[in-house]
């Protein structure tokens, strides 16, 4: 407790009544949240096995859970549920599997999994548009907010004004059926079934409110509203929770983010205790200030200002460049005048940017300087269509019950399978209750199925049986994953869809570092050196998480203001300050300008001591270079807390930002002094 501030410690023994801690960028939310854990468990005398705390990603919960094992003993955590929101949903349809539509052995589908059924759908029923990756993409959105707003199929045709959208609503009602009939989930349904069995269900809903006595939700402006309903169901009339968060940090709208459940807690829970943390940890004075001051100009439902007792600190530089070219120049050679001026690490700064098309001319730049740097945001290694499609024919080995791994690689290569057999597939193992590769060799499908058909998955049976075989029996299974991939003709199917040499090399090497990574790990394990055991590892383990914890993490940090959320850097560079691209054309056009101040406040509050931003008079749209009008954002700085000549009245180009040649200047000047 000597470690919190009198509102954090407020927050932590607050545990009588529903509260709400807004929770300023900085300002030690999680530590708040663990303590409050400990606090319930040691002082409070409650269960851990009664305590469940939900955020957002696999990361923070990790370090949440971490955190508490820190403050207790193992045996007194014993039970503590910390968890993302969607594994929490995925354990409770595990645990009440009896009352949802579902199999024991049910898959989850992710995003491409949906978007490849729609396909199919589409196709199958000869709809208008069918190849159109923009219409798929819209059709997902679309179905994801009616699922998010708890809006079944035979109603979602009322919430549509244009009749062109009524082919949205027919596509959602298809989707939801062959979801069912292949026994699978995607992931929105891992809150919205839970929810909708709390609503329905007295029984369940009086069980999980009795198991949950104590409730903490972290970063509570990210959920929607299947997210707050689901809380509110698990809470009852009796409400112990503690739900943390920050309305100025809400940038989540469009994948259905409602700020405005921070509101709604006040009417449904009138006893809500309202605590703000505003003592920020992180930063200067002059960067809260300016923070404050940009997002003092959205509506607020609660008022907070951040303060904190690291001193004034740099002034925020705000450069004027004549072209995106100029910009990029000159964010690089200023990392790499100030890293030898002051020697820190590259690791130390960040570029934050509205979209990723603005890294490419920085990257040029950095690979020219030979400054290492880490683009996060870019497609995964995990993420690539090739790694899925193995990965899949792999999972399949691992646990003959998953259907979504069946459903990836069953066309894939091609074997004349269409989207009707698939469903009569689908339907043959759901009357049977069984998975639809056990479906694919039993006795009864050439009843349900045309012969050919029939006859086309029984082979793929069979030869999926014979590898899970012989991999199980071999010591050395990667040349035999390696033949088996050969045989599928997948290597073939690469060569044939890959429309340049390069993108074929690309595709072919990344199946080889699978390969590698499969061989390093059974290289590494000498307790369990199965394929199973392997095969799980790269299932199960976030791979992608671990690759980056691995590597050398001393370079440079690339990402979106989107991506920058929760992290600091003591260096930060925001690029691309212009109407149109922060705030962004489409938040002007559809009025939403308050997500993109947000957005702009987020990234202010990711610098630790010194920020620096940067707009260009011209930019590059379409290969035409257009003319630029600076951001309405940096009008909203307070000017005492600024360098920037330009931006001050009568004083416009008083001092001319540095040319590239002047940096080579002070480079060679500092480099000669170091070899001195």
């Amino acid at each position: 407790m000597s470690q919190l501030n009198p509102q954090q410690i407020q927050a932590m023994k607050d545990v009588s009544v529903p509260l709400l801690v807004l929770a300023g960028a900085g300002s030690g939310k999680t530590s708040v949240i663990t303590r409050k854990i400990a606090y319930l468990i040691e002082q409070c005398q409650m269960p851990a096995e009664r305590i469940t705390a939900v955020t957002f990603t696999n990361k923070a919960a990790r370090e949440m859970k971490a955190r508490v094992q820190k403050l207790l003993p193992s045996e007194k955590t014993k039970g503590l549920t910390v968890s993302t929101f969607h594994q929490f949903g995925l354990q409770f349809l595990r645990y009440e599997l009896l009352h949802t539509p579902l199999k024991g052995n049910f898959s989850i589908m992710d995003s491409e999994d949906s978007k490849r059924l729609l396909l199919d759908l589409m196709v199958r029923d000869n709809m208008s548009g069918a190849e159109s990756k923009e219409l798929v993409g819209k059709a997902i959105k679309m179905i994801s907010d009616w699922k998010n707003d708890l809006i079944p199929p035979e109603k979602a045709a009322e919430t549509l004004t244009d009749p062109e959208d009524m082919l949205f609503a027919t596509l959602y009602e298809l989707y939801e059926r062959n979801l069912r009939a292949y026994n699978a989930v995607d992931f929105d349904d891992l809150i919205v079934l839970p929810t909708k069995i709390l609503q329905e269900n007295t029984q369940v809903r009086d069980k999980w409110q009795n198991r949950i006595r104590y409730l903490l939700v972290d970063e509570y402006q990210d959920t929607n509203t299947a997210q707050y309903e689901l809380i509110k169901l698990l809470v009852g009339v009796q409400p112990r929770f503690t739900v943390v968060g920050d309305d100025d940090q809400s940038i989540y709208a469009w994948r259905g983010a409602k700020p405005e459940n921070m509101a709604l807690l006040q009417q449904d829970f009138p006893k809500l205790n309202v605590i703000k943390l505003e003592q920020n940890y992180r930063s200067t004075n002059r960067i809260l200030n300016s923070a404050n001051a940009v997002i003092g100009n959205n509506e607020h439902l609660f008022e907070k200002k951040l303060w904190s007792d690291k001193g004034h600190g740099e002034l925020i530089r705000v450069i004027h460049c004549q072209n995106d070219d100029e910009e990029a120049e000159r964010v690089a050679k200023e990392i790499v005048t100030h890293k030898l001026r002051h020697g820190n690490n590259w690791q130390d700064y960040a570029v934050l940017y509205r979209s990723n098309f603005q890294a490419r001319m920085l990257e040029a730049q950095l690979r020219q300087l030979q400054v290492p740097y880490k683009l996060s945001g870019g497609t995964s290694f995990f993420a690539r269509s090739e790694i899925k499609d193995i990965m899949s024919y792999l999972r399949i080995i691992l646990n003959p019950e998953d259907d979504a791994a069946f459903l990836r690689i069953i066309n894939t290569p091609k074997r004349g399978l269409g989207p009707a057999s698939l469903e009569k597939l689908g339907l043959f193992a759901q009357e049977n209750q069984i998975s639809l590769l056990t479906a694919c060799s039993h006795s009864g499908l050439h009843h349900a199925l045309p012969k050919k058909v029939a006859n086309e998955l029984q082979q793929f049976a069979e030869f999926m049986a014979h590898y899970t075989q012989e991999l199980d029996q071999n010591a050395d299974p990667v040349p035999l994953v390696r033949q088996m991939i050969d045989e599928t003709g997948y290597i073939d199917l690469v060569k044939s869809e890959a429309k340049t040499p390069q993108q074929e090399k690309i595709r072919l090497d990344n199946i080889e570092t699978l390969y590698t990574s499969i061989q390093n790990l059974i290289n590494k394990d000498d307790d369990d050196r199965t394929i199973d055991a392997v095969i799980r590892k790269l299932v199960l383990l976030d791979m992608l998480e671990q690759q980056q914890e691995e590597e050398n993490i001393n370079k440079v940090n690339l990402m979106t203001l989107h991506a920058a959320k929760g992290l600091e850097f003591n260096y930060v560079y925001i690029m691309g300050l212009e109407e149109d691209l922060l705030p962004h054309k489409n938040s002007v056009l559809a009025e939403t300008v308050e997500e993109e101040r947000r957005l702009m406040y987020v990234g202010i509050t990711r610098a630790k001591q010194e920020l620096t931003l940067l707009h260009a008079r011209q930019r590059r749209a379409g290969g035409d270079m257009k003319t630029t009008t600076p951001s309405r954002f940096l009008e909203e700085l307070p000017v005492e807390h600024l360098d920037a000549p330009h931006l001050t009245k009568g004083k416009a180009n008083a001092n001319p930002p540095k040319t590239a040649d002047d940096y080579l200047a002070t480079l060679r000047e500092i480099l000669q002094k170091s070899k001195k």
